[in-house]
């Protein structure tokens, strides 16, 4: 694994990963009273490689609005990117707990999916905060980590509710690949099924790299289901929604996910995605005031044709205008922490957040908001 920069070419405004310092820590014994330091933990490679660049821009944005009102605590926020991917977890984990240990880094924020988080935690064991920004699945209770995003009981619960009533899907498959995310989403999911009057036909788990999924397909179209709740990572996810929209299985069969989102939706192509439904606090099509606003800025920094913009993303930039305003915070004060989000809302606790939660239905490579369901 590598420690990785980000860096934005002028060519075509588009933002590359580019490699730092390969397989080796920066200098150590960081010390400049001018600056603080934060690992900023991003899928680099791997399925969830496809969220990198999103994610990346987005920490860039709420790194320059940081560093423009006089940094945390009058000190310049320097980033340090560090690849998350599931598959180099447990080096990146060593790696965090030797800078915090040598007092090299401030905190963490970090984008990437709950196995690595767990991973995260065991290293750094409370002694710096660690700020996990995407949806999860909830019951975070490690030292010093703060959880900004949804969980399965903001999102899946409305969204199972609308969806049986107004769609009148009652037969549900559900996959996922194969950790803690998917299990836990599924099985809270299997209760609001139920309590909707319906019944999970099909329930399955893959390993991360998922190739060649037409069997995977035509298992879960052979239990005739009437929706899919599509629990995959990354290109994972693209891969899978390839191969349905080939087969033409969304002429019969919806989909919906709590995890799809605007650069998955580019990478399947359009003619795969009818039919496909998401439930989530962000979407980039959102006409809200916030929404607005934070898309001037972003383009304004990054031009026209800077990664898409997307929750995951969106979670980023949050998760690093959370820490600034934690670090503002008096130690004792207990109130909800209120930051700069572009969905706006506040932070109470791990398990109770207050944002709003919409279904969206893709529309070619964009999202468009049915419902706004909390």
């Amino acid at each position: 694994m590598a420690l990785y920069s980000a860096l934005h070419h002028q060519s075509g405004g588009r933002l590359r990963l580019s490699p730092a310092m390969p397989s080796r820590l920066p200098e150590r014994g960081f010390r400049d009273p001018r600056r603080t330091r934060i690992a900023v933990t991003v899928p680099m490679s791997g399925s969830a490689g496809i969220w990198g660049p999103s994610c990346i821009s987005c920490a860039q944005l709420a790194i320059e609005e940081i560093n423009r009102y006089r940094g945390i605590g009058d000190r310049e926020v320097e980033p340090i990117y560090v690849d998350s991917d599931d598959s180099v977890a447990d080096e990146a984990a060593e790696m965090l707990a030797e800078l915090v240990d040598a007092g090299d880094i401030s905190a963490v924020v970090g984008m990437h999916v709950s196995s690595v988080r767990q991973k995260f935690n065991a290293a750094l064991n409370g002694r710096a905060p660690y700020v996990y920004t995407p949806l999860y699945e909830g019951d975070e209770t490690a030292p010093a980590c703060f959880t900004v995003g949804e969980t399965p009981r903001e999102q899946l619960a409305p969204a199972i509710r609308y969806l049986a009533e107004t769609l009148k899907v009652r037969r549900w498959a559900l996959v996922g690949n194969d950790y803690v995310w998917p299990r836990a989403s599924h099985s809270f999911a299997r209760q609001c099924i139920a309590q909707s009057g319906g019944q999970v036909v099909h329930d399955s788990y893959v390993p991360f790299g998922l190739e060649e999924p037409v069997e995977l397909v035509e298992e879960i179209a052979a239990t005739r289901p009437d929706i899919v709740l599509v629990s995959l990572i990354g290109q994972d996810a693209v891969e899978f929604n390839r191969v349905f929209g080939a087969m033409n299985l969304d002429r019969r069969i919806i989909r919906f996910s709590t995890a799809i989102e605007e650069n998955i939706l580019l990478a399947t192509g359009a003619e795969h995605t009818r039919r496909l439904y998401c439930a989530s606090s962000y979407f980039a099509s959102l006409r809200t005031d916030a929404n607005l606003s934070f898309i001037e800025r972003y383009r304004s920094l990054h031009g026209e044709r800077a990664p898409m913009l997307n929750a995951l993303g969106q979670s980023l930039y949050e998760g690093m205008q959370f820490y600034a305003s934690l670090s503002a915070r008096k130690e004792h004060d207990r109130s909800p922490v209120s930051f700069l989000s572009a969905r706006g809302g506040s932070f109470v606790n791990n398990e109770r957040k207050d944002n709003s939660i919409y279904l969206a239905r893709a529309d070619g490579h964009l999202f468009s908001v049915v419902e706004k369901l909390a």
